[in-house]
């Protein structure tokens, strides 16, 4: 699973980072569910003074998710030649 992260700063003025944000597909079944769990994730940090400046979008995901859908989003996929 490729990942990637965003950084940004808050209305106080904080820098935000949050990582582990799955890379997907605009065809996969997960991919509406992401965007819109991450749209709301970014926008109550963006929101609220933080004591801490990184957040794992995956630990959130693992609260807000049914198990079997995370572990089938999360799973591992082998890439051909280490593409």
């Amino acid at each position: 699973m490729l990942c990637k992260s965003l950084e940004f700063k808050n209305t106080f003025g904080q820098k935000i980072k949050v990582t582990d944000i799955p890379v997907l597909d605009s065809n996969n079944q997960y991919y509406f569910l992401v965007q819109v769990r991450l749209q709301r994730f970014v926008s109550l940090l963006n929101g609220q003074h933080q004591e801490i400046s990184s957040h794992s979008f995956r630990e959130h995901l693992k609260r807000k998710m049914n198990w079997v859908e995370f572990k089938e989003l999360y799973s591992i996929q082998v890439f051909k030649n280490n593409a």
